[in-house]
């Protein structure tokens, strides 16, 4: 493509997956916001929940400063507390739904249109009942979140790998999309990449049985081998030994979205690198690498 690819895209970074130290709240969270916000190849930014009340404000004050659009993922604050938003124990389905509606209140304040997050695991015997729970809880967050003019997205995961998810794979997770675009007109789905080895899918398959839904883009890597280093949902870095995709997947993903007219200019999504460095390996670095990838597939696109 001649043209740039944030013409097509607002390309963001995963600010708590690229610097993992930040990831539950605490850490560097003021600095290493800040190397993402000064750097213009950026149009977006995808933040979680911040602890300190000074630290957050203040990352507000950033937050407005940099005109990029702004979204807050609630995926870390389930996943470390080990919440379940399907839960089939009413009480631990509530205390999901309560950290959640908590995380839209913190993206309102922080400038975000919405947030993302997961189902939790299931019950292979109740699946249908976890499928109702979580039902129940995405339209409590759908109804919140509408009288804020916010949005909720669910993001595809694996449904027996590793995080072990209700929802994928596509065609169940366009199911539900379904059912709730019923009632809840702010509801869509976050597709990943790096989560289509993992639900054993091809991205032609999986954006088009998702398209009438996508709303939201990330695009990583995933090692799938048994007994190979950082096996399972790490978002490696792109050139990771074992992992299932670089420039050739990328370049893939991008031709479906263009094939599936996901490229839009005049109301473009957001299209986020979840990468992650693997033991001592170094931020930056590796989302360097992970703008190479981009540029090399955008250039053979």
């Amino acid at each position: 493509m001649d043209s740039p690819v944030q013409n097509f895209f607002k390309v963001g970074l995963i600010h708590f997956m690229a610097y993992p130290e930040v990831m539950k709240g605490e850490g560097p969270i003021l600095e290493t916001l800040k190397k993402i916000l000064v750097d213009d190849y950026f149009d977006a930014i995808e933040i979680t929940h911040i602890s300190d009340n000074e630290v957050r404000n203040h990352a507000r004050e950033l937050l407005v400063q940099s005109h990029m659009t702004i979204c807050y993922g609630a995926q870390p604050r389930l996943l470390s507390a080990k919440l379940n938003p399907n839960d089939l124990d009413e009480d631990n389905r509530k205390k999901a739904e309560s950290v959640l509606i908590d995380s839209i209140d913190e993206a309102e304040f922080l400038g975000a249109g919405g947030i993302a997050f997961l189902s939790g695991k299931w019950d292979k015997t109740r699946k249908d009942e976890c499928y109702s729970q979580l039902k129940k809880t995405t339209e409590n967050l759908c109804r919140y979140a509408a009288a804020k003019y916010m949005s909720i997205e669910l993001e595809v995961f694996d449904y027996d790998f590793d995080k072990a998810s209700l929802i994928g794979p596509a065609p169940y997770a366009a199911a539900f999309a379904a059912d709730m675009r019923m009632n809840h007109s702010n509801f869509g789905l976050l597709c990943d990449l790096s989560h289509f080895p993992q639900t054993y899918e091809t991205s032609r398959f999986a954006l088009s049985v998702m398209k009438p839904y996508i709303t939201h883009l990330h695009i990583g890597n995933a090692v799938m081998n048994e007994g190979a280093a950082a096996r399972g949902d790490t978002h490696p870095r792109f050139g990771f030994a074992y992992g299932s995709n670089d420039v050739p997947e990328v370049l893939d993903f991008l031709r479906e979205c263009k094939r599936e007219e996901l490229m839009r200019p005049e109301d473009p999504l957001v299209l986020s690198f979840e990468v992650k460095p693997w033991g001592n390996e170094d931020s930056e670095i590796v989302i360097a690498n992970a703008k190479r990838v981009l540029n090399k597939a955008w250039a053979l696109l």
